[in-house]
């Protein structure tokens, strides 16, 4: 427990964000209290009413202690008050938006989901247009794709359409901006215009005609930045784990996928993966297409993934490879690692994430892990904010920005 009331680090409650009394203790009575749930060995002896009542009931209907005999407080012991019905869970839906910000609804809806088996529900476009939209439940909608009856599907496409309009507004345009940037560097030029030059690169590449009795370096070649223009540069593959752990990756980077498409000077393609291997490029145009081609679950073969990327590198040295993945290989090992190196001494750039998203940690094979950075390749968990920085760095060829938290 984190907070000095001894709340703040409980979070199977939600968050509480109730009005408060003037009185401090009655504040933080209060709050154990909508913590606690009312239990009888709660020992907070505080009655609740009004807007403390309905907040409380909509949390007991999630995290509510189930009273059949032997049943226990945690886990899937826990019953809730939302029965099966779509209807009751429509209102559920309506009452925490009401009394919780959009962030811990979002956190209540995945409990819904995870605790209460509510998953066959989202089938109902009544309660798809009640829920608070987000990346998780992108993921669960399309993990749930294929066995989703054809009334539901254009509505859950038009969930997956929202989620994904507000990442594009949130990314793009720092995306387009930095990588803009790092693309313009990467093309030197060795007779550049004044404000064009690269004096870093500059003074180094002229080290050796240095004058100590002037203290100054004789720049007899200069280089330069090169100026933007309409040619591919740079090709850009994106090769996504689509097993079920990888959820939030792929919605983010079936995102950035198109993104980087619209881009002229980048040529991209994206490539889904479990034990099959499906090429995704020519639905570039439409994430929400690329999202509803992709199938969460299954195994893992990123070898075989890795193989068909391989293949479709014409340019080495203009080529970043991006393998997103937890790493969990169920192809041959030794296969993958080879393929890697090959495609590093040829001159391709590869980075490898362990996940694209706004999440912790995240479970990986540690041991690939290593494997790949003995090759020179870290693996690393990126969010979405340092993706395009992490894209910067490769297309120049300089080290990327690992987190310290690796």
């Amino acid at each position: 427990m984190d907070g000095s009331d001894g709340t703040d680090g409980l979070a199977g409650r939600g968050g509480l964000d109730g009005v408060g009394g003037a009185d401090p203790a009655g504040e933080r009575l209060r709050r154990w209290r909508l913590v606690l749930g009312g239990d009888a060995a709660d020992g907070t002896g505080r009655a609740l009413s009004g807007r403390d009542a309905a907040m409380d009931g909509a949390l007991a209907a999630l995290y509510g202690k189930d009273d059949r005999p032997g049943a226990g407080r945690t886990g899937r012991n826990r019953s809730a008050g939302l029965g099966a019905s779509a209807p009751s869970v429509a209102r559920w839906l309506g009452d925490i938006r009401t009394y919780f910000p959009s962030p811990v609804v979002q956190v209540m809806q995945r409990d819904a989901i995870d605790r209460l088996g509510l998953a066959a529900l989202l089938f109902e476009p009544e309660m798809l247009e009640a829920v608070e939209a987000d990346v998780h439940l992108v993921g669960t909608l399309l993990s749930l794709n294929k066995a989703m009856p054809e009334t539901t599907k254009e509505t859950a496409r038009a969930v997956v359409r929202k989620v994904v309009e507000d990442l594009e507004k949130r990314l793009a345009t720092r995306t387009r901006a930095t990588l803009t940037g790092a693309l313009d560097r990467s093309a030197r030029v060795s007779r550049p215009r004044h404000h064009d030059i690269d004096w870093h690169r500059t003074i180094a590449a002229n080290l050796k005609h240095y004058l100590p009795e002037y203290r100054t370096v004789v720049p007899e070649r200069l280089i330069g930045y090169g100026r933007a223009s309409q040619s591919v540069k740079k090709d850009v593959v994106l090769c996504i784990d689509q097993s079920g752990s990888m959820a939030a990756s792929v919605v983010y980077a079936s995102v950035f996928g198109a993104v980087l498409a619209s881009m002229r000077s980048i040529s991209t393609r994206l490539v889904v993966f479990d034990t099959a291997v499906v090429d995704l490029t020519d639905q570039l145009d439409d994430p929400v297409d690329v999202l509803f081609g992709t199938q969460l679950g299954g195994g893992t073969d990123i070898n075989r993934a890795l193989a068909y990327c391989q293949s479709q590198i014409t340019r080495p040295a203009e080529t970043v490879v991006v393998l997103i993945s937890d790493l969990y290989e169920g192809g041959i090992r030794d296969e993958m690692l080879k393929r890697v190196a090959a495609m590093k001494a040829s001159g391709v750039q590869f980075v490898a994430l362990l996940a694209l998203s706004d999440e912790g940690a995240p479970a990986y094979d540690r041991e690939h892990a290593a494997a790949l950075a003995a090759l020179g390749a870290p693996a690393f968990a990126c969010t979405p904010e340092l993706f395009p920085e992490v894209m910067a760095a490769a297309i120049e060829k300089r080290p990327l920005p690992v987190p310290d938290t690796v």
